[in-house]
């Protein structure tokens, strides 16, 4: 698992400035008269720059997004994620993809296997679980928190329909913290500008099967200062239930 930042979603190049009545009405108890509001404002709308320029027609960096992974060999009971250890999950994918996983090998030795009930150790870098309906089936989602070197955080999504385990989403960053917001996963990240801060949120496209970034954002959090990477997972809404408390020591 490496590190990596998103080439960033532009935003408009210009914005519609919508113009003001020309003409208000008078307030009560007055003639009951129009009266002038000043000159209106001229709508300005986007320029097409360099009209003649052919169009891209691949993305120069490979950020993931809409890519997915069928999880084998782990059993759902009754189609209920929240039956299912992240342990489980995470250990199942790097046994298929070892190399993937090379760089946290040695901290999944101390995570135990669920399924010999071994308790996981302090070094273990699966953090729990949170459980939210993501992609609007009416079924929890399984969000999985996985601690990477160099204080980076992966980030997942897992669904489970049609008999099928799918990973969902999959982002890695140096992250601040996590939050879950309706039917999208928010991932504020450290930002390489100092006193800015990256804002990615994850939503369920139906079309891709994916959770795709939605809303990618640099924003201006105070004093040139660039913000302590320490991830951490706000705690959800009310609707988005974590799992069961993990076992003492456990990360």
């Amino acid at each position: 698992m490496t590190s990596r930042r998103p080439g960033r979603v532009p935003a408009p190049a210009l914005a519609l400035a919508v113009p003001a009545a020309a003409l208000l009405l008078a307030g009560c108890g007055d003639s009951g008269g129009l009266e002038k509001a000043g000159p209106t404002p001229t709508a300005v709308g986007p320029r097409h720059l360099w009209p003649t320029l052919p169009p891209a027609s691949s993305a120069v960096d490979d950020y993931g997004a809409g890519e997915t992974e069928t999880v084998k060999g782990v059993f759902v009971p009754g189609g209920d994620l929240r039956e299912v250890d992240p342990v489980t999950v995470v250990l199942a994918q790097a046994a298929a993809d070892p190399d993937t996983y090379k760089t946290v090998r040695k901290g999944l030795d101390d995570c135990g296997d669920p399924a010999k009930r071994e308790k996981k150790g302090p070094n273990c870098p699966v953090l729990h679980a949170y459980y939210s309906d993501l992609t609007g089936d009416g079924k929890d989602d399984m969000v999985v928190g996985i601690k990477a070197p160099k204080q980076q955080l992966v980030v997942r999504v897992y669904a489970y329909a049609d008999g099928a385990l799918t990973q969902i989403m999959n982002d890695e960053d140096a992250v601040i913290s996590v939050e879950l917001a309706g039917h999208s996963v928010v991932v504020r990240a450290v930002a390489d500008l100092s006193g800015y801060e990256y804002r990615t949120s994850w939503s369920y496209d139906a079309h891709q099967k994916a959770m795709l970034p939605t809303r990618d954002e640099i924003v201006r959090t105070g004093p040139p200062k660039t913000p302590s990477a320490s991830p951490s997972v706000t705690p959800p809404a009310p609707s988005a239930t974590p799992s069961a408390a993990p076992a003492p020591g456990a990360s």
